[in-house]
Protein backbone atom coordinates (compact mmCIF):
# COMPACT_ATOMS: atom_id res chain seq x y z
CA UNK A 1 0.00 0.00 0.00
CA UNK A 2 1.72 3.13 -1.18
CA UNK A 3 0.56 6.00 1.86
CA UNK A 4 -1.35 8.95 0.82
CA UNK A 5 0.42 12.25 2.34
CA UNK A 6 -1.46 14.31 5.23
CA UNK A 7 -1.62 17.47 5.11
CA UNK A 8 0.20 20.24 7.43
CA UNK A 9 -1.20 20.16 10.97
CA UNK A 10 -4.43 21.82 10.78
CA UNK A 11 -5.96 23.90 14.05
CA UNK A 12 -9.21 24.82 15.37
CA UNK A 13 -11.72 25.79 18.44
CA UNK A 14 -12.50 22.60 19.58
CA UNK A 15 -14.66 25.10 22.58
CA UNK A 16 -13.95 28.56 24.12
CA UNK A 17 -13.36 26.90 27.50
CA UNK A 18 -10.31 24.66 25.85
CA UNK A 19 -9.23 26.65 22.95
CA UNK A 20 -7.44 24.98 20.23
CA UNK A 21 -6.89 21.66 18.60
CA UNK A 22 -4.96 19.84 15.99
CA UNK A 23 -6.63 18.37 13.10
CA UNK A 24 -4.99 16.37 10.07
CA UNK A 25 -6.75 15.91 6.30
CA UNK A 26 -5.60 13.58 4.69
CA UNK A 27 -7.54 13.59 1.04
CA UNK A 28 -6.64 11.59 -2.11
CA UNK A 29 -6.75 13.02 -5.50
CA UNK A 30 -9.94 10.95 -6.44
CA UNK A 31 -12.06 11.52 -3.41
CA UNK A 32 -15.57 10.54 -2.98
CA UNK A 33 -16.80 11.72 0.53
CA UNK A 34 -15.21 13.03 3.70
CA UNK A 35 -15.13 11.25 7.19
CA UNK A 36 -14.60 13.17 10.17
CA UNK A 37 -12.75 10.95 12.19
CA UNK A 38 -12.21 10.33 16.22
CA UNK A 39 -9.50 9.00 18.21
CA UNK A 40 -10.32 7.12 20.82
CA UNK A 41 -10.07 7.25 24.94
CA UNK A 42 -6.59 6.33 25.36
CA UNK A 43 -4.36 7.52 22.22
CA UNK A 44 -4.60 10.06 19.99
CA UNK A 45 -4.65 10.92 16.22
CA UNK A 46 -1.44 9.76 15.67
CA UNK A 47 -2.27 5.97 16.98
CA UNK A 48 -0.55 3.62 14.07
CA UNK A 49 -4.40 1.75 14.13
CA UNK A 50 -5.47 5.18 13.48
CA UNK A 51 -3.19 6.09 10.92
CA UNK A 52 -3.87 2.88 9.07
CA UNK A 53 -7.21 3.23 9.08
CA UNK A 54 -7.04 6.87 7.44
CA UNK A 55 -4.61 4.83 4.35
CA UNK A 56 -7.10 2.47 4.00
CA UNK A 57 -10.12 4.79 3.96
CA UNK A 58 -7.87 6.86 1.20
CA UNK A 59 -7.13 3.46 -0.70
CA UNK A 60 -11.31 3.72 -0.68
CA UNK A 61 -11.47 7.14 -2.02
CA UNK A 62 -12.41 8.33 1.16
CA UNK A 63 -10.32 11.48 2.55
CA UNK A 64 -10.09 11.46 6.77
CA UNK A 65 -10.16 14.98 8.75
CA UNK A 66 -8.46 13.19 11.96
CA UNK A 67 -8.58 15.55 14.92
CA UNK A 68 -7.45 15.36 18.74
CA UNK A 69 -9.98 15.74 21.66
CA UNK A 70 -8.60 18.30 24.04
CA UNK A 71 -7.36 15.93 26.92
CA UNK A 72 -4.61 15.26 24.26
CA UNK A 73 -3.18 18.35 23.73
CA UNK A 74 -1.85 18.98 27.39
CA UNK A 75 1.47 16.53 27.01
CA UNK A 76 2.97 17.10 30.49
CA UNK A 77 -0.01 16.65 32.16
CA UNK A 78 -0.79 13.22 30.24
CA UNK A 79 3.08 11.93 30.70
CA UNK A 80 2.15 12.23 34.34
CA UNK A 81 -1.12 10.67 34.31
CA UNK A 82 0.49 7.69 32.10
CA UNK A 83 2.82 7.29 34.66
CA UNK A 84 -0.16 6.31 36.99
CA UNK A 85 -2.54 4.35 34.48
CA UNK A 86 -4.71 4.89 31.37
CA UNK A 87 -5.13 8.73 30.55
CA UNK A 88 -8.70 10.02 31.32
CA UNK A 89 -10.77 10.58 28.51
CA UNK A 90 -12.67 14.69 28.09
CA UNK A 91 -15.79 14.88 30.29
CA UNK A 92 -18.90 14.13 27.74
CA UNK A 93 -19.60 17.83 27.22
CA UNK A 94 -16.37 18.93 26.05
CA UNK A 95 -15.85 16.00 24.17
CA UNK A 96 -19.71 16.63 22.60
CA UNK A 97 -18.23 20.35 22.22
CA UNK A 98 -15.27 19.26 19.80
CA UNK A 99 -17.44 16.71 18.15
CA UNK A 100 -19.45 19.49 16.32
CA UNK A 101 -16.33 21.84 15.72
CA UNK A 102 -14.93 19.31 13.98
CA UNK A 103 -17.80 18.56 11.46
CA UNK A 104 -17.37 22.79 11.32
CA UNK A 105 -13.41 22.71 10.52
CA UNK A 106 -13.56 19.57 8.29
CA UNK A 107 -16.72 21.46 6.25
CA UNK A 108 -14.02 24.39 5.56
CA UNK A 109 -10.86 22.02 5.04
CA UNK A 110 -13.00 19.77 2.13
CA UNK A 111 -16.21 21.34 2.09
CA UNK A 112 -16.68 20.04 -1.61
CA UNK A 113 -17.18 16.39 -0.43
CA UNK A 114 -19.92 14.84 1.19
CA UNK A 115 -19.29 14.13 4.51
CA UNK A 116 -19.73 11.02 7.17
CA UNK A 117 -18.53 11.43 10.39
CA UNK A 118 -17.83 8.63 13.65
CA UNK A 119 -14.01 7.27 14.73
CA UNK A 120 -12.45 4.80 17.14
CA UNK A 121 -14.20 3.52 20.10
CA UNK A 122 -14.59 6.67 22.70
CA UNK A 123 -14.43 8.86 19.52
CA UNK A 124 -17.16 6.82 18.05
CA UNK A 125 -19.67 7.15 20.94
CA UNK A 126 -18.79 11.02 21.38
CA UNK A 127 -19.90 11.31 17.44
CA UNK A 128 -23.14 9.77 18.01
CA UNK A 129 -24.14 11.79 21.19
CA UNK A 130 -23.68 14.90 19.41
CA UNK A 131 -25.61 13.54 16.38
CA UNK A 132 -28.29 12.38 18.77
CA UNK A 133 -28.39 16.21 20.37
CA UNK A 134 -28.78 17.88 17.69
CA UNK A 135 -28.39 17.47 13.27
CA UNK A 136 -24.12 17.62 12.49
CA UNK A 137 -24.43 19.89 9.43
CA UNK A 138 -23.34 18.26 6.43
CA UNK A 139 -22.85 14.58 7.70
CA UNK A 140 -24.42 12.19 6.18
CA UNK A 141 -23.76 9.02 7.61
CA UNK A 142 -22.20 7.70 11.13
CA UNK A 143 -19.22 5.15 11.39
CA UNK A 144 -17.83 3.20 14.19
CA UNK A 145 -14.74 1.51 14.01
CA UNK A 146 -15.33 -0.46 17.26
CA UNK A 147 -18.44 1.07 18.93
CA UNK A 148 -17.90 0.62 22.98
CA UNK A 149 -21.53 -0.80 24.07
CA UNK A 150 -20.18 -1.65 27.30
CA UNK A 151 -16.88 -1.76 29.61
CA UNK A 152 -14.97 -4.90 29.66
CA UNK A 153 -16.56 -8.04 31.30
CA UNK A 154 -19.16 -5.72 32.21
CA UNK A 155 -22.34 -6.30 29.54
CA UNK A 156 -24.69 -3.92 29.22
CA UNK A 157 -26.93 -1.39 26.70
CA UNK A 158 -26.97 1.41 28.42
CA UNK A 159 -24.28 3.08 26.51
CA UNK A 160 -26.60 2.85 23.18
CA UNK A 161 -30.00 4.08 24.23
CA UNK A 162 -29.12 7.46 22.91
CA UNK A 163 -28.85 5.71 19.46
CA UNK A 164 -32.67 6.20 19.15
CA UNK A 165 -32.35 9.58 18.66
CA UNK A 166 -30.13 9.70 15.83
CA UNK A 167 -31.43 10.14 12.58
CA UNK A 168 -28.50 8.98 10.32
CA UNK A 169 -27.69 6.01 8.87
CA UNK A 170 -25.36 4.40 11.05
CA UNK A 171 -22.37 1.56 10.21
CA UNK A 172 -21.54 -0.32 13.05
CA UNK A 173 -17.77 -2.45 12.40
CA UNK A 174 -17.33 -4.98 15.09
CA UNK A 175 -14.80 -8.08 15.69
CA UNK A 176 -16.27 -10.80 17.18
CA UNK A 177 -13.70 -10.90 19.57
CA UNK A 178 -14.44 -7.16 21.27
CA UNK A 179 -14.77 -7.50 24.66
CA UNK A 180 -16.48 -3.85 24.72
CA UNK A 181 -19.59 -5.08 22.57
CA UNK A 182 -21.17 -8.13 23.09
CA UNK A 183 -22.77 -8.79 19.45
CA UNK A 184 -25.40 -11.16 21.39
CA UNK A 185 -26.75 -7.23 22.94
CA UNK A 186 -25.39 -5.40 19.89
CA UNK A 187 -27.27 -7.29 17.57
CA UNK A 188 -30.58 -6.59 18.15
CA UNK A 189 -30.04 -2.68 19.51
CA UNK A 190 -29.07 -2.48 15.59
CA UNK A 191 -32.19 -4.29 14.35
CA UNK A 192 -34.41 -2.00 16.45
CA UNK A 193 -32.90 1.52 15.42
CA UNK A 194 -35.75 3.48 13.76
CA UNK A 195 -32.46 4.87 11.70
CA UNK A 196 -31.04 1.79 9.19
CA UNK A 197 -28.31 0.76 11.27
CA UNK A 198 -25.63 -1.57 9.45
CA UNK A 199 -23.81 -4.38 11.44
CA UNK A 200 -20.81 -5.85 9.88
CA UNK A 201 -18.64 -8.07 11.92
CA UNK A 202 -14.99 -9.27 11.25
CA UNK A 203 -14.29 -12.57 12.19
CA UNK A 204 -11.23 -13.07 15.06
CA UNK A 205 -10.83 -9.40 15.29
CA UNK A 206 -10.35 -7.38 19.45
CA UNK A 207 -11.96 -4.12 19.92
CA UNK A 208 -8.68 -2.64 17.84
CA UNK A 209 -9.03 -5.06 15.15
CA UNK A 210 -6.21 -7.27 15.70
CA UNK A 211 -6.41 -11.28 15.11
CA UNK A 212 -4.62 -14.18 16.66
CA UNK A 213 -1.96 -15.86 14.52
CA UNK A 214 -3.51 -18.59 13.90
CA UNK A 215 -5.81 -16.91 11.85
CA UNK A 216 -3.55 -16.94 8.76
CA UNK A 217 -4.33 -12.85 8.79
CA UNK A 218 -2.82 -9.75 9.41
CA UNK A 219 -4.08 -6.43 11.13
CA UNK A 220 -3.44 -4.67 7.91
CA UNK A 221 -6.25 -7.31 5.77
CA UNK A 222 -8.49 -6.78 8.94
CA UNK A 223 -8.26 -2.51 8.31
CA UNK A 224 -8.22 -3.13 4.33
CA UNK A 225 -11.24 -5.16 4.69
CA UNK A 226 -13.21 -2.70 7.18
CA UNK A 227 -12.20 0.17 4.84
CA UNK A 228 -13.86 -1.39 2.03
CA UNK A 229 -16.94 -2.26 3.92
CA UNK A 230 -17.22 1.05 4.77
CA UNK A 231 -16.56 2.12 1.46
CA UNK A 232 -19.53 -0.45 0.58
CA UNK A 233 -21.60 1.22 2.90
CA UNK A 234 -20.99 5.07 1.63
CA UNK A 235 -22.97 3.74 -1.65
CA UNK A 236 -25.96 2.75 -0.05
CA UNK A 237 -26.32 5.99 1.79
CA UNK A 238 -29.16 6.96 -0.74
CA UNK A 239 -30.42 3.31 -1.63
CA UNK A 240 -31.96 2.35 2.27
CA UNK A 241 -29.66 -0.87 1.86
CA UNK A 242 -28.42 -0.57 5.22
CA UNK A 243 -28.51 -3.86 7.21
CA UNK A 244 -26.52 -6.47 7.40
CA UNK A 245 -24.63 -8.67 9.54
Amino acid sequence: MSPHQESDPLRFIASKSQGEVSALLLRPANARALFVFAHGAGAGMHHPVMEAIAQQLAMQRIATFRYQFPSMKKEKEREKEKEKGTPRPDPKPIAIATVRSAVVAARRAAGDLPMIAGGKSFGGRMTSLAAAEAPLPGVRGLAFFGFPLHPAGKPDIERADHLAQVELPMLFLQGTRDKLADLELLRPICDRLRSPARLYTVQGADHSFHVLKRSGRSQEEVLEEIARETGNWLETLGSGETKRS
